[in-house]
C-alpha cells in the first residue's frame, strides 16, 4: 500500500471531516489532498524526481505535514532532520542523505547560519514555496508504495553519528494497520500531536490517524500549559506522550483547574514509566484508557501494545503482547532461544521492520541475524506471551558478576517522595568492576539525604543493586524524543571534573 491512500479514502467517504488543525486553521481531507498535490507540483518544478531525498527541518506544523505528504505524492523520500541538532550535526546529516532539496521552517532559519549545505541540495524556506504552491496546478499522485523508500529517519545513536533507518511505505503502513487492529481509533477521534515528526512515534501516529480518517491537532512543540488548554478546549480525545511529558503535565501547578474528561486515551512510549508516576497519571485521567506502545525507529514505532494498563497487577508493567504481524524471540548470548521467563536480547521480525540503514551495509549486517532484527533491548516473555523490556543491553550494569538493570533501580528510586526524576548508570569500580551510580533530580531545592535513599533502596532491592554513589542535578540530559541520554551521563562521569555528591561505603555490606 501507499501512504497517501488513507487520505484518498477519507476524502471520498467523509469529505467534510477535518483532517488537520493548527491554531485557528483547519483542512478537510479533500483540502489537504489538494494542498499536497499543489506542493508536489512545486517540488517537481524545482527538479525533484521520484526517489530523490527531500530534507525537512522544522517544528510540528500543518505546513510541515503537507510538504511531507507532497513528497510521497510525487514519489520522493522524506529526510526529517532533528531540530535539536547542532550546525555540525545538520551538516553531517545533509552530507549523509545528499538530498535534492532542503525545506526549512522560517522559525528555524537561524539554525542554518553555520550549516554546510551540499552543492547538489537546493535550500528553500517553506514560506517561499507556499506562495508558488498557491497558484500551482495539483500534480497527479503517483501512488508509490510497497517496498518503495518513504523516509530516512535517524536513530539516536550513542556512538558516532546517528544511523539513517530506511523506512518503506510498506513498513509504515503495516505498523499503522497493526496498531489499528490492536487499539482501534474511535469514530470522532482527535489526537493532539506534540511528539516531533522527525521521530518515528510522532510520524507513525500521524499516519495512523490519517489511515483511520480521523483528525489531528498540531502543536509546535510541548508546552504543558498549551497542551492542557488544548485538552480542555479543542475536543481532543487522545494524546501521545513520553513519561517525562506526563510528569511535566502533572507537575503543572494549575493542573487541577483544567477540565480533562474529554481525554479518552493516553498513549505513552519511548522509555519506561515509573510505577509511582503511572499511578498519578491513572488517577489524574480516570476516564482514559492508558496504552503502552513499545517500538523503535527500526520497527516503524511498533513491536508490542499493552492496552490493559489500568487493570494493574504485574502486567501493568509489561509493554504488552506483540502486535499483529510481529514475531518476537528472546535470544541467549549464543543466539539460541532463551527459556520462557528468562532475560535475553529481544529479536523482532515482521513487515514493519526496516530494510536497513542508509549507506551503512556493515551496520545493517550487524543489526540482523538470519532475518531477525536484533533490538539491543534486554527483555523476557511470560507464560502468556506478555513482553517485559527490562533495559537496554548496553545500559546493563555488571557489578561483582551480577547483572543490574537500571530501569529496576530507577523504579524504586522514583517511589521516594523527594525524587522527581532519576537515571541509573554504571561507573568504574576497582573492586566490583562496575558500581551502580544514581543521578537524582530532587522534588524540591533540598536534595534528599543519600543515606536515606540508600536505606529506601536497601529495603526494596538486593544489596548489589543498590546505588553505591549518588549525584544530584537540576535536570537530566534529554533527547528530543524524551529519553534520558545516559551516554551523556556516562561521559560526565569519565571526566576528571565529575562531581559525585555522596559516596556510600557499602563494600563491607555487599
Amino acid at each position: 500500500m501507499y501512504l497517501t491512500q488513507g487520505l484518498h479514502r477519507a476524502s471520498g467517504l467523509t469529505p467534510r471531516k477535518i483532517a488537520l488543525r493548527e491554531g485557528a486553521s483547519s483542512w478537510t481531507y479533500p483540502a489537504l489532498l489538494e494542498w499536497a498535490g499543489r506542493k508536489a507540483a512545486v517540488l517537481r518544478s524545482h527538479g525533484v524526481l521520484p526517489g530523490d531525498r527531500v530534507a525537512l527541518l522544522g517544528v510540528n506544523s500543518a505546513a510541515y505535514v503537507s510538504w511531507m505528504l507532497a513528497c510521497w505524492w510525487m514519489g520522493a523520500v522524506i529526510q526529517p532532520l532533528n531540530t535539536r541538532w547542532s550546525a555540525a550535526e545538520l551538516s553531517q546529516g545533509l552530507a549523509d542523505g545528499a538530498p535534492r532539496m532542503l525545506l526549512v521552517d522560517d522559525a528555524l532559519a537561524s539554525h542554518m547560519d553555520d550549516v554546510q549545505v551540499p552543492a547538489q541540495t537546493a535550500l528553500w524556506f517553506m514560506p517561499e514555496l507556499e506562495q508558488q504552491a498557491s497558484s500551482a496546478t495539483p500534480a497527479v499522485d503517483v501512488r508509490a508504495g510497497g517496498d518503495t523508500l518513504a523516509a530516512i529517519l535517524y536513530t539516536g545513536g550513542t556512538t558516532g553519528f546517528p544511523k539513517g533507518a530506511m523506512l518503506t511505505h510498506s513498513n509504515l503502513w503495516s505498523a499503522a494497520v497493526a496498531r489499528q487492529a490492536s487499539v482501534p481509533t474511535a469514530q470522532g477521534s482527535c489526537v493532539l500531536l506534540v511528539a516531533p515528526l522527525f521521530h518515528v512515534a510522532g510520524l507513525g501516529r500521524l499516519m495512523g490517524q490519517f489511515l483511520a480518517g480521523e483528525s489531528v491537532l498540531m502543536q509546535r512543540g510541548f508546552a504543558p500549559k498549551a497542551v492542557l488548554q488544548a485538552l480542555q478546549d479543542d475536543a481532543v480525545t487522545e494524546i501521545l506522550l513520553v513519561p517525562s511529558m506526563i510528569q511535566m503535565l502533572l507537575d503543572e501547578p494549575a493542573f487541577s483547574s483544567y477540565q480533562l474528561d474529554g481525554v479518552l486515551r493516553v498513549i505513552w512510549g519511548a522509555s519506561p514509566i515509573a510505577p509511582a508516576l503511572l499511578a498519578r497519571a491513572l488517577e489524574a485521567f480516570p476516564q482514559a484508557e492508558f496504552v503502552h506502545a513499545y517500538g523503535m525507529t527500526e520497527t516503524s514505532a511498533l513491536v508490542a501494545i499493552n492496552a490493559r494498563v489500568r487493570q494493574g497487577g504485574a502486567r501493568g508493567e509489561s509493554v504488552g503482547r506483540p502486535a499483529v504481524g510481529v514475531e518476537v524471540r528472546i535470544l541467549t548470548p549464543d543466539g539460541h532461544d532463551a527459556a520462557r521467563g528468562a532475560v535475553g536480547e529481544l529479536a523482532v521480525r515482521g513487515p514493519m521492520v526496516i530494510k536497513g540503514y542508509w549507506n551503512q551495509p556493515d551496520e545493517t549486517a550487524r543489526a540482523f541475524a538470519q532475518g531477525w532484527l536484533l533490538t539491543g533491548d534486554a527483555a523476557r516473555l511470560d507464560e502468556d506471551g506478555y513482553l517485559y523490556v527490562v533495559d537496554r543491553i548496553k545500559d546493563m550494569i555488571v557489578s561483582g558478576g551480577e547483572n543490574v538493570y537500571g530501569a529496576e533501580v530507577e523504579a524504586v528510586l522514583m517511589q521516594h517522595a523527594q525524587v522527581a526524576r532519576c537515571a541509573v548508570i554504571g561507573v568504574k569500580h576497582e573492586r566490583w568492576g562496575e558500581a551502580v551510580h544514581a543521578v537524582i533530580v530532587p522534588n524540591s531545592n533540598d536534595a534528599p539525604d543519600a543515606e536515606a535513599l540508600h536505606e529506601h533502596c536497601r529495603l526494596r532491592l538486593a544489596t548489589y543493586k543498590c546505588p553505591k554513589t549518588y549525584e544530584f542535578r537540576n535536570e537530566l540530559p534529554m533527547s528530543a524524543a524524551g529519553k534520558v541520554l545516559k551516554s551523556v551521563l556516562r561521559q560526565s562521569q569519565s571526566s576528571p571534573r565529575a562531581a559525585v555528591a555522596a559516596a556510600l561505603h557499602q563494600e563491607k555490606q555487599a
